[in-house]
């Protein structure tokens, strides 16, 4: 009885319609001449589950099991075959295939959860040298050279419900304000996005956020919240506040929360010089919870740690820029149908356990129940045939 590959499992995830009719939509397979994007997304997504590190270790990987080419849809890789498309072929089709698994993942989140914890920041991948010089140095800041990933994750599911990527010298805000926002649900970032007119879509749209209050932030306090015996332990102050300037900026903009209430929260750091200041719109959670959501927001700095570690956004096979933003998309790609595949197949242990038992096995095919018991009949059948027959 056949049974798919674990390769073929994962790939279960992507639906193969909607990668069709990108590509369509994009033409990128109209000069393809045998190899499509369906090959180059199937190599480079065994690239990132394998752990290769160069496209010959790549292409010895791939094709070690031709026999399981047929049923992916692909055939035997050629190395300057794939870095000609990784090269020349457009990355906008691996953008929209992540953009477009997305709501994939939110759909499973939804079944499974209720309350909503969205974690938002961006990381930097460092890209110098004498051919990634030639286009990255157009993405220079004051700190790096490179490209920007912007995330938001699901604290609990720690999977992407939000990427773009840019260039290094973009702005955080920029890109955070392009995210969907959701009814009901709670977002968590870094002073990076420090900006009221955000802050007041967010409140606009019934949603929650939770960020540090700058130093010189002009407030007054409304009220004093009283501290529970919970949150006396780690909160200082617990207050209602009110914002009192007008303008904001160089160009005096309006403050769209001006005389606005708010909610601080000064949670105690016993290893600082200087407490937390964090502000929300949020006044029905413990103070205490409100801390405990800002300290959540370590989970995607761990995340972006984790994708750095064991997916291929750091070493690239190519070095033009289409090259590496194909790269990082794809990885992006395949960590969604790692977390889909791992829903599917109701595997508990963790995501780096997860792939490091696929990257030994992605063209095993696992047993299916039928093969199982039909192997367990035979070994019984042998064994009685092997006893004796007793004589009465």
């Amino acid at each position: 009885m056949y049974s798919d590959t674990r390769f073929g499992q994962i790939l279960k995830g992507l639906p193969r319609p909607l990668f069709d009719n990108i590509v369509a939509d994009e033409q990128a397979d109209k000069y393809a001449k045998g190899f499509r994007c369906w090959d180059q997304l199937l190599a480079m997504i065994f690239n990132q589950l394998s752990g290769a590190n160069s496209l010959r270790q790549l292409e010895s990987g791939f094709n070690s099991q031709p026999a399981a080419h047929y049923h992916l849809g692909t055939r035997p890789l050629r190395r300057s075959t794939l870095a000609d498309a990784n090269h020349k072929r457009s990355s906008q089709v691996f953008e929209r295939l992540f953009q477009a698994l997305l709501p994939l993942v939110q759909g499973q989140l939804k079944r499974q959860l209720h309350e909503f914890v969205y974690l938002l920041d961006a990381s930097v991948i460092h890209l110098t040298g004498p051919e990634f010089d030639a286009w990255a140095r157009h993405y220079r800041n004051n700190v790096s050279q490179g490209l920007k990933l912007h995330l938001a994750i699901e604290q609990q599911a720690q999977c992407p419900v939000f990427g773009e990527l840019s260039g290094a010298n973009e702005s955080d805000l920029a890109h955070g304000r392009a995210m969907p926002l959701e009814p009901g649900a709670t977002y968590v970032f870094d002073r990076g996005y420090y900006d009221f007119d955000w802050w007041q879509q967010i409140d606009q749209q019934g949603a929650f956020f939770v960020t540090r209050l700058k130093k010189n932030a002009a407030v007054s306090v409304v009220a004093q919240q009283a501290l529970s015996p919970d949150d006396e332990a780690v909160i200082l102050e617990d207050a209602i506040i009110r914002f009192t300037r007008k303008h904001i900026g160089k160009l005096s903009r309006p403050n769209p929360y001006w005389q606005k209430c708010a909610r601080r929260v000064v949670v105690d750091r016993p290893d600082k010089a200087s407490p937390l200041v964090l502000i929300t719109n949020d006044f029905e959670r413990p103070a205490a919870q409100i801390a405990a959501l800002y300290k959540q927001r370590w989970g995607i700095e761990l995340f972006f740690k984790w994708i750095k570690q064991n997916l291929k956004i750091k070493r690239f096979l190519g070095r033009s820029e289409n090259a590496v933003r194909s790269q990082i998309y794809i990885a992006l790609i395949s960590y969604v149908l790692l977390y889909l595949y791992r829903k599917t197949q109701a595997i508990t242990e963790s995501y780096a356990l997860c792939l490091a038992t696929l990257k030994a096995a992605l063209f095993q095919r696992p047993e299916t129940d039928y093969q199982v018991a039909k192997r367990r009949r035979r070994q019984r059948e042998a064994f009685f045939r092997q006893q004796p027959g007793l004589g009465f």
